[in-house]
Formats: structure tokens, sequence, C-alpha cells
């Protein structure tokens, strides 16, 4: 079915999450400097932000009806619409044709689509400040016609987006775009600029465009009724001084004014890289960003994937159905069927798994089976498996979406057991545990082959050292729960200061984990192999343990804060 407009409108489509005042001031405080300034508010909503741009122009000295031809507000909604042109009355700016009823791309990319009082005022006009708090909507929502015209645009930048890319990215890069030199933006952009997949060639276009990008994030949520964090990107065309990056976090919106005098200092910021690293990096200071990346030309650090390939675990589509306990095992005759599994993370407390530690979970009523009936190439299936896929079926087991697409559904793909256990969700800090226990895993751990003779013993040590932690936090993606979560092929990347020889007794550095004392075990894997192989001093060192340590801990605290009342 068709997605619509009106499908579409309890989304940020129509501009539902509206920008707190204290936002909408301090975006337009920072972004119009003059009151000559032309204004673009691209989804305008309810008018939240331009009502404080007019305000903001008529504080520096523009009269109503200057602030009226400056300001031009596009809102696809016309309730919407209506409601920012009643804001800006109050305001006592006469109406004349700040704000457009229509779709900001069409009027951008095909303006012959729209109404000429749409189309004529962006046509060819260049702005000095792009103020905004765009939709976020996802591909599946996203209505196709509009989407279209804003998958044109981004193209014609040079841009690819795809099935990932949210409403909010066109709307910033077609935004950014109708600048003029020297022009800023100010907008409120979810959080997932910062770090995630999709948004790479978006941070990618934001660091050749803009001379200076200062990001401020939240330590508690700032938007009513919503678990969505955002960033506010202040952003500047040929700026003044030597440019760069920053990113800083502050407790809420109450503490913006005092970030104001900050943001006026060119001091403030960093080196910023052209590459498509993740943002996340600049909340370090400029000493440990520029180790970390002397640290990756390092000639000595291989990657991961070096020595092993990281796959995600199994993907049953009904772990109630095809995770069990060996009560079940023994009561349904399935042992047949039955292979070990470490389904959670709680299995795997140390650095090794023995088949004697997974023997003593099944004993204590741990649901560490995995049923893979596929293995009924070898043992045809008995009349019991065949009734418990029967009753499976019954309590529609089969029609999860996963399961629908097998054939037949109950046969899991792909249940190989592999070498070792990384974590796909990390609390604390990365683990990668050897499977000696001959069990496979479920895609909440992924799995982990080695290659050729790589040395078990030594990658698992090598990898529990303050550099790979370090690297993990700063590659990987932080989400509101306080969990780091790692995608198999942005693991093989992370660098592994693995050495020749590997003097670490893996039973030793097993104990102290069991005993919550990584701390024990990065001191010996530390001194060995950063300082020792690779030659970095103790304040390297220090400083390595210190990254992880800081954005480890922004995370995991962010997980209980809620917004401010």
């Amino acid at each position: 079915m068709t997605t619509t407009i009106a499908d579409a409108s309890n989304q940020k489509l129509r501009g539902g999450y509206y920008t707190p005042p204290s936002i909408a001031h301090f975006l337009s405080q920072w972004a119009i400097r003059h009151p000559s300034d032309a204004v673009l508010e691209p989804s305008c909503g309810d008018g939240a932000i331009l009502g404080a741009a007019a305000r903001r122009l008529l504080h520096l000295g523009a009269t109503p009806s200057d602030v009226s031809h400056q300001l031009t507000g596009v809102e696809l909604f016309a309730s919407e619409a209506t409601a920012a042109q009643v804001r800006l009355q109050h305001l006592g700016v006469p109406l004349n044709g700040s704000v457009l009823t229509g779709d900001f791309f069409s009027a951008l990319g095909n303006p012959t689509l729209l109404p000429f009082e749409v189309a004529a005022p962006l046509a060819n006009k260049r702005f000095d400040v792009v103020l905004g708090n765009p939709p976020f909507l996802r591909f599946q929502t996203f209505p196709e016609a509009q989407r279209e015209q804003a998958f044109a645009l981004m193209r014609k930048a040079g841009l690819n987006p795809n099935r990932l890319t949210n409403a909010w990215v066109p709307f910033l890069v077609a935004s950014a775009l109708q600048l003029r030199p020297g022009g800023r933006l100010a907008m409120v952009i979810p959080a997932e600029l910062l770090q995630v997949k999709y948004a790479e060639e978006t941070r990618l276009f934001l660091a050749h465009f803009f001379d200076s990008i200062t990001l401020i994030s939240f330590k508690k949520l700032v938007f009513e009724g919503i678990q969505q964090e955002v960033v506010l990107v202040l952003a500047e065309r040929e700026a003044q001084g030597p440019g760069g990056i920053d990113l800083i976090e502050i407790e809420d919106e109450a503490d913006l004014a005092a970030a104001q005098p900050l943001l006026e200092e060119s001091s403030h910021y960093k080196t910023i890289d052209h590459a498509a690293d993740k943002w996340l990096v600049y909340l370090l200071e400029q000493r440990e960003i520029d180790l970390i990346r002397t640290l990756r030309a390092h000639p000595s650090l291989k990657r991961l994937g070096n020595f092993a390939s990281v796959d995600v675990g199994v993907v049953t589509g009904k772990n109630e159905f095809f995770v069990v306990d060996a009560e079940t095992v023994q009561a349904r005759d399935l042992a047949a069927f039955a292979v070990p599994l470490a389904g959670r993370t709680v299995q795997l407390p140390g650095l090794r798994y023995a088949r004697a530690e997974w023997q003593a979970q099944a004993d204590a009523g741990y649901r560490c089976f995995l049923l893979d009936f596929s293995l009924a190439a070898v043992t045809p299936l008995s009349e019991n498996a065949r009734a418990f896929i029967r009753e499976g079926e019954q309590r529609g087991m089969h029609t999860g979406y996963k399961c629908r697409i097998r054939d037949p559904w109950y046969k899991v793909p792909n249940a190989w057991q592999p070498d070792a256990f990384l974590f796909r969700q990390i609390h604390r800090y990365p683990k990668l545990v050897l499977n000696e226990a001959g069990a496979t895993a479920t895609d909440t751990i992924h799995r982990v082959r080695f290659k050729g003779q790589a040395p078990r013993a030594a990658l698992i040590a090598a990898f529990h050292s303050s550099l790979t932690f370090a690297f993990f936090e700063v590659m990987g993606r932080s989400y509101g729960g306080g969990v780091l979560e790692i995608e198999p092929n942005e693991a093989e990347n992370v660098p592994l200061p693995l050495a020749a020889e590997c003097p670490f007794d893996l039973d030793t550095l097993d104990e102290m984990e069991r005993r919550n004392r990584m701390d024990l075990v990065l001191d010996e894997t530390d001194r060995v192999l950063l300082r020792d192989h690779l030659g970095l001093d103790a304040g390297e060192v220090r400083a390595l343990r210190a990254i992880g340590a800081k954005l480890s801990e922004r995370r995991v605290n962010r997980k209980a804060r809620k917004r401010t009342p």
C-alpha cells in the first residue's frame, strides 16, 4: 500500500515534536547576527523557531515590515502554516508571504509542481541563515512523492540516499545548499548524525561544506514525550579563524546560555578529519584525538579482521520456540537436534567458555540448547520432533517474518559453532571469549572464526587491551540505554596489538575477569603489548585507558537520565 501524507501525519513530518522555546531562542541568537539577515526555516511547523527568529531580528533593529520580507518558512500542512502565521502576527509582523504552504523539496527541485507563490521565493534565493528542526521520518513512512524530490536533490549534490536514509538528512543537506557564503546553519538533528552508518555520507558532506561545526548534545532528553536524543548543529560557511569541529555535551537546555560564550571562541575547535569517522570522537580532547589518529596508522597494528572473521549469531526468528532448556530436550526426546548454545552474555562470565561450564548451566536450567532441525538431513525427524513442530505451528510460531520466509520454517540456517564469541551489545567493556564448549550463539552475540593458524590464546589476550577498548568506543554506536553496539564489519576493522610472542597465561586472565578485575587484565596486556611491543610511553597508555573509560562512562551514565521536569 502506498504511504500517503495523511498516513504520515502523526510522524515528525508534520512538526509534531515541537521545539522547546529555550532551544528555538538559542538557535536564533547564535545564527542571526545582523538585522538584515535573510532566514529560511524549511519545516517550520507551528512557527516556534520562526517566531524566535522574528524576535531576534526585531531585537537587532529590523522593522516588522523588514522581518516579514526577511523570513521564509515552509510548511507542508496548512493547519500548521496557519499557526505559524498567527504567531508572527502576534509579534506585529505583517503577512507578506513569510510562511509558505507546500513541499520544500518540490519547491527546490521541481518548482513547476507548486503554485507560483510557493516556488518563486525559493527557486533562486539564497539565505544568510538556515534554522530548523526537520522531520524524523524513516524511509517506509516518508511519502513517496516527497521522498523522490528529496532524494533527487541529494543526488544532485553528489550524495547517494538509500532505504536507510531518514527524512531529516535531505532537509539538512538541501537547506545547507541554500546558504550564502558566510552563512550560518543552526538545526535540531537526531543524535544519530554522530554515529550511525547511514549518516556517514552526511557527516562527510558537512565536513567539506562548512568551515566550522559545533555540535551540542544533551545528557538529558529535551523533547517532551519522546525518547529521541538530539544534537544542535551549529555550522558556518567561510568562518573567520581556523575553523574546525567540536562536540560539547551539556546537562539540558537550561545550560545553553552558559555555553554561548564558548561558541564565539575559535580556540575550542578541534581539527576535523575529512574521513567518514563517527563524530563521537570529538568529545575527546585534541591530544586524545591525535593519539587515536596516530595509532590508527601505526605500522605494527593489525586489524581483528586480519586474524578472524566476524559474523552475526543465529537468527531463529522465534527464540521462544528454538531456544530451550535441558528439561524440554529430555521430555520431548529432542537430543538429536539439540545444539549447545550461548544465548545470553551472562553465560560468558570469563574469557573462555568450557564444555563443563556449559554443562553446569544446562544442569541449572538455563535455556542453553538450540533446536537445529536442519540436522534431520542426518537424523530423520522423529515423531516426537514432528509433534513438537506441530505444536509450534498451533501457537503461530511459523507466522513470524523470519520463519515465514524459510522453507521449511523450522529449519534454522547457519547454526555453525564459532571459535570465539564477541559481545554484540556491550555494557561496561567489549569481550572476546574463546569457545571451548562447541556451542553456537543467537544474534545477541557475534560469532568469530579464526583464520588459518591464528594463535587463539594470544588473540583473546590482545583483544583485552586499553587500545582495543578505546577503539571499540570510538568505532561502535551507543544508544540511550547505555549499550554500545558494534556490527561485524566494524569489529573486523578494530586495531589489535598482537605480538609475535604471547607470554600470557589465559587461565590467569580468565580468572581475573571472573573476579570482575578487568583492570588487572589491562595492566598485564598493556604492559606487554602497548609498552613493550608497540613502544608507547606510560602517558600514552594512560591516555588510551582514559579514552575508553570516558566514553564508556558517558554512555552507561546516560541510561538513567530522563527529561528534566
